[in-house]
């Protein structure tokens, strides 16, 4: 970057000065903004990496790739737990929040999963669908012992990979 001096503090201060700007001009408009290596806090999104790892372009990329494959490492374990015993989604969804201390999408994205289980627990909480959801548990109950009846009358106990012609 040329900055026209050979001053080896101008740069920081020419910095410092358009950040301090720049979060003048936020409190008079109510946000806060920046730029988008991470320094955007509008609505809570941007990096958290610590100040010093933010200042230097090279240690902040770096600091970006040890999050992505740290959160990667997380949600693949919890694919892997999905058809295996473990709380997988739990899991996945704490690989997400891993991801959402540096990345916007996946803050994005929490953010709406989050709203998403909220408003699917306040609907789940209401009487008239907590009775519906009961009705329908019992429907498909009896239509499974029904079936495993007409099955059992049928064949009797046997497996079905036992029953040979009849």
């Amino acid at each position: 970057m040329n900055t026209g001096s050979d001053e080896p503090g101008e740069v920081a201060v020419a910095s410092d000065k358009a950040r301090a700007d720049r979060q003048e001009a936020a409190q008079d408009t109510g946000h806060e903004t920046g730029r988008g290596t991470g320094a955007d806090t509008r609505d809570g999104l941007g990096s958290r990496a610590p100040e010093f790892v933010k200042a230097r372009r090279l240690l902040h990329l770096s600091w970006q790739v040890g999050v992505f494959v740290a959160g990667l490492a997380v949600v693949i374990a919890g694919i892997i737990m999905l058809p295996l015993p473990g709380p997988g989604w739990v899991v996945i969804f704490g690989g997400m929040a891993v991801w959402a201390t540096e990345f916007v999408w996946a803050q994005i994205v929490l953010r709406w999963t989050k709203r998403k289980i909220t408003e699917a627990a306040q609907r789940a909480l209401d009487p008239e669908v907590r009775r519906r959801n009961i009705a329908l548990t019992v429907i498909g109950l009896v239509i499974v012992a029904v079936l495993v009846g007409i099955y059992v009358w049928e064949f009797g106990l046997v497996m079905p990979w036992k029953i040979r012609d009849q």
